[in-house]
C-alpha cells in the first residue's frame, strides 16, 4: 500500500521523535556527520527542526550543545548500530508514536512528519515510512506505534533495521520530490556536497562540474567518495587571493601530493590555507 498525496501542515497525533545521531560516518572520511553544515546549520538542527510537535527529543549519539533540550542517549557499545541504537533511544519515549529519523536529512520538514503521522494514523497500520523516488523504503525516514516498535524489537535478534521494520507492514509514503527529497540523505561526501548546492540554489550551475569530476575519477580508477570537492575550491580560492592565481591549481596539486603521501586532507588544507593568509609578496 503506499501513499502518494502531497504533505499537508496541520495538528497531529502527539508524538515523541528519536533521532539516530551516531555511527563512524567511515563514508565521511569519520567528520561528525550530524554537525555537518547545511544551509548554515548542522544536519542534526534542521532534523530536530523538522518534529517541532515532539513531546520528547531523543537523540542517540553523543551530546549535542546546539540541542539543548534533547535527551542524549548512547547505544551499547557506542556505535554498535541502528538496531541497538533504536533500543537506547526508544527508551526513553513515552508518547504512543514515535518518529524515526536518520541525523543527516537535510530536507526533512514538519509537513512531511506530519503526512507521515496521519497516514499512519488513518490506515490504522502499524507505521508509515517515506519511500524515494527508485521504491526504495527509507527506514530511518518513519513514523510508528511505539508499543508496536516495542513488540517488534523484543523478539529481533538481527543487526538490520529492515528485519525489525518490514514485517510489520507499514504504509509506503511518497511524497513529491522537487529538488529537495525530503528522503534525500548524506551518506558521502557528495552526498552532502550536492545537498549543500541544493540549498545554495546551484544544482544546475554544478552539474556539469560533477559530471567532469565522475569522468575523470573513473578515468583514473578513483573513488569519487574520497574527493573532498569544496575543500579543494575554498583551498584555491584562499590561494588566488591571499598569494597569485597560477598559486591556486598548483597548490592543489601540491595537496593532492601530500594526501597520497598520507596527510589527511583537512589538515593539509588547514596549513596551507594558514600560509596563504600570512602570504606577504616582496617586490
Amino acid at each position: 500500500m503506499t501513499a502518494h498525496p502531497p504533505p499537508g501542515a496541520g495538528p497531529v497525533t502527539p508524538y515523541d521523535a528519536v533521532i539516530l545521531a551516531g555511527g563512524a560516518a567511515r563514508r565521511l572520511g569519520g567528520i561528525d556527520k550530524p554537525g555537518a553544515l547545511v544551509g548554515g546549520r548542522p544536519l542534526v538542527v534542521t532534523v530536530a527542526a523538522a518534529v517541532p510537535g515532539a513531546g520528547r527529543l531523543v537523540v542517540v549519539g553523543p551530546p549535542r550543545p546546539e540541542l539543548p533540550d534533547a535527551i542524549a542517549v548512547r547505544e551499547e557499545p557506542p556505535g554498535a548500530g541502528p538496531v541497538p541504537a533504536l533500543r537506547a533511544g526508544l527508551a526513553e519515549v513515552t508518547a504512543s508514536w514515535t518518529l524515526l529519523l536518520a541525523a543527516d536529512l537535510p530536507f526533512v520538514r514538519p509537513a512531511h512528519v506530519a503526512h507521515l503521522l496521519t497516514t499512519a494514523e488513518a490506515a490504522g497500520a502499524a507505521g508509515a515510512v517515506l519511500v524515494d523516488d527508485a521504491g526504495k523504503d527509507q527506514w530511518l525516514a518513519g513514523a510508528w506505534r511505539t508499543e508496536r516498535l516495542r513488540r517488534a524489537l523484543r523478539g529481533y535478534a538481527g543487526a538490520s533495521l529492515r528485519g525489525v521494520l518490514a514485517p510489520l507492514a507499514p504504509v509506503r509514503v511518497r511524497l513529491p520530490a522537487g529538488d529537495r527529497p525530503p528522503w534525500y540523505d548524506c551518506d558521502t561526501t557528495r552526498d552532502l556536497a550536492m545537498a549543500r548546492r541544493r540549498v545554495d540554489g546551484r544544482v544546475d550551475g554544478g552539474t556539469m562540474l560533477e559530471d567532469w569530476l565522475d569522468t575523470v575519477c573513473r578515468e583514473l580508477g578513483l573513488d569519487r567518495d574520497n574527493m573532498d570537492r569544496d575543500l579543494v575550491l575554498d583551498l584555491a580560492k584562499d590561494v588566488a587571493h591571499g598569494v597569485a592565481r597560477p598559486a591556486a591549481p598548483l597548490t592543489a596539486y601540491l595537496l593532492g601530493l601530500a594526501v597520497g603521501a598520507g596527510q589527511p586532507a583537512r589538515d593539509a588544507a588547514a596549513r596551507i590555507t594558514g600560509l596563504a593568509a600570512g602570504w606577504r609578496q616582496e617586490g
